[in-house]
């Protein structure tokens, strides 16, 4: 795919989860925000900042802060930029009985401890950025 020219690639659970962790953190996102089980390959192209990440399945996780249940699919792309994942596909939050897609993450700038959720029906959701925080 065009998109992933010249990224940098890494394969395999431990590598790609250690990668992933460093994206979130060096864009200032919360290290939970994308709890991965089984990676396959997680990758990053730094001059566009599309990323990918594959697992060998779907995983359903409660943010129990919140009361929250996502769904992460095995294909996860989006575009990471300083706060920000945009173009997201592959993450979905239950709302009621719908499974909207989540296509935008964004944290405040300068920082308020709020992260913003918003679907492509023009839904956001707002949550304390602590519900993200590794382990939770």
């Amino acid at each position: 795919m065009a998109e992933k020219e010249g990224g940098v690639v890494k394969k395999g659970h431990e590598e790609g989860l250690k990668m992933a962790i460093s994206l979130l953190e060096e864009f200032e996102l919360p290290p939970g925000l994308l709890p991965l089980a089984d990676v396959v390959e997680v990758g990053f192209v730094r001059s566009t900042g599309y990323m990918w990440i594959v697992q060998k399945k779907k995983v359903e996780h409660n943010f129990k802060m919140i009361s929250k249940l996502v769904s992460y699919d095995t294909d996860i792309t989006g575009n990471i930029q300083k706060k920000k994942i945009k173009k997201l596909k592959g993450v979905k939050a239950k709302e009621l009985m719908l499974w909207p897609p989540v296509n935008e993450i964004t944290t405040d700038d300068p920082p308020t401890g709020k992260i913003h959720f918003k679907s492509l029906a023009g839904i956001t959701k707002t949550f304390p950025v602590e519900a993200f925080a590794a382990g939770q």
